[in-house]
């Protein structure tokens, strides 16, 4: 029984990682972009203030759009069971009525973004940097709309198992940002200089550009199946909106608790010496980025999950996400090995600076420890959005990262003098609780759903 179980999964994995590589090719594309950007700013004259003005308005920026976006990972859910029950109509009816939910999103989220702008003056910003973040900020306020399409046409178009879109989309948009930052920051080809200010404009283009290659993508993928784009009636369906509401906004707060925490966890390391504060940003660059494969995996494991709930097959639902997490746990088991064996040599590619060295090394060895619970939770997160449980994440989340997690790294960190290596440690014991908890919520809901399965079936007999 164990070897036909382990035959399954390992059938199972083949499909999982054909959907997955794409889409983590996605999550490293959809960093790059920012990191493009801090680059291009980073040879102003001012660099220093520049690159401070991109990051604080990045910051507030992707709080907010994150938020909104997070939502409409609901269609992860919806577009993926319909899909797997045959129904392509009915996913249709999810997106025309995520549609719905992204026309007031839009402007709310913009409108968080601009006070939060207005009221940066009296927060006590830096000058230079403030002068530089502001006219950043508005101009990326801008893409707030096509980005949230970008999410509702990506989510739409994986869930369908249309992933290299998406992949193609990212990878093109970079180059986009890229040629726009030149053009726009410093002024070649005749436009004007717009400074900071042209990195932001810039990505807005760039969104504008993926959001439209991706409309493109649905309508054509519509035309293929001789279905509508959007189903009639136009009017929203409110149950469908409240059902896609129901199960993505968990998700969004999720993100908050998760964002929230690593915010807070900068925001006291920045009351450590310089070398903390850059040893952290270091370590933070380096866990960011080996979170981007769990990251697409879990997108895959959601969909796949969802396609085989929407089959009536509980049993390859459970074997997509036990797939999934081996595939997640294997690739952060190779990063933390990574970490643990050359932690000098990353350090070393971003400072040469004796004291960063000597904080960074501890931080990297501490990711190392966490890089498995952090594989673990974000892919069973995926897994159980595919199975529309979204609310014991969420409180997962909170419980883990701030009930147990920051008050631990502030204890470590202040009360015991561990400084920056006491945080991390703290972050470190709630990835470990949130992972361990999240793989026992997987096999539950796996059970759960194979019993109502077989109590289903049992019914129709008699």
């Amino acid at each position: 029984m164990v070897k036909k179980f382990v035959q399954d999964v390992k059938s199972e994995a083949r499909s999982v990682f054909t959907l997955a590589w794409p889409l983590v090719l996605a999550e490293i594309g959809w960093m790059a972009m920012g990191l493009v950007d801090t680059i291009m700013v980073g040879h102003m004259p001012n660099s220093a203030e520049a690159i401070g003005g991109v990051s604080l308005g990045g910051v507030i920026f992707y709080t907010a759009a994150m938020f909104g976006g997070s939502i409409l990972f609901s269609l992860d859910t919806k577009v993926s069971q319909s899909f797997g029950a045959g129904d392509l109509a009915d996913a249709n009816h999810s997106l025309l009525n995520a549609l719905y939910i992204v026309a007031p999103l839009a402007p709310a989220s913009m409108t968080i973004v601009w006070l939060v702008g207005r009221s940066l003056p009296a927060m006590g910003v830096n000058p230079g940097v403030l002068a530089q973040a502001l006219p950043f900020l508005r101009a990326m306020n801008w893409s707030t709309l096509p980005l949230l399409l970008y999410f509702t046409f990506r989510r739409y178009l994986q869930a369908v198992d249309l992933v290299r879109p998406v992949t193609f989309a990212l990878i093109s948009a970079n180059l986009v940002n890229l040629v726009g930052d030149w053009i726009l920051i410093y002024g070649h080809l005749g436009s004007p200089a717009f400074g900071v200010a042209g990195s932001g404009w810039s990505t807005c283009i760039s969104r504008s550009y993926m959001a439209a290659l991706l409309f493109g993508v649905v309508v054509w993928q519509h035309r293929r199946h001789k279905l509508p784009f959007l189903d009639r009636p136009l009017r929203p369906d409110f149950a469908r909106v409240a059902e896609l509401l129901r199960i993505g906004f968990p998700v969004a707060v999720q993100m908050l608790f998760e964002i929230g925490v690593f915010a807070t966890a900068t925001a006291l390391i920045a009351r450590l010496d310089a070398a903390s504060v850059a040893a952290h940003q270091i370590a933070l660059n380096c866990a960011s980025l080996t979170y981007m494969v769990p990251l697409g995996i879990s997108s895959a494991a959601a969909v796949r999950v969802g396609q085989a709930i929407g089959r009536c097959d509980p049993v390859a639902a459970g074997r997509a996400g036990w797939a999934a997490l081996a595939m997640g746990a294997g690739f952060m088991s190779l990063a933390a090995l990574v970490l643990v064996l050359a932690p000098r040599l990353i350090v070393r590619a971003f400072t040469p600076d004796v004291l960063v060295m000597q904080v960074g090394v501890k931080l990297l060895f501490v990711a190392a420890a966490f890089q498995l619970f952090d594989g673990l939770q974000t892919v069973a997160t995926g897994a159980m959005r595919g199975a529309g449980e979204t609310r014991i994440p969420m409180i997962s989340s909170f419980v883990a990262y701030w009930v147990i997690g920051l008050p631990v790294g502030y204890y470590l960190g202040f009360e015991q003098g561990l400084g920056a290596v006491g945080v991390w440690a703290g972050l470190a014991v709630s990835l470990a609780v949130i992972g361990t908890s999240l793989v026992f919520a997987w096999r539950r809901k796996v059970r759960m759903l194979i019993a109502g399965s077989a109590d289903r079936a049992a019914s129709l007999v008699v």
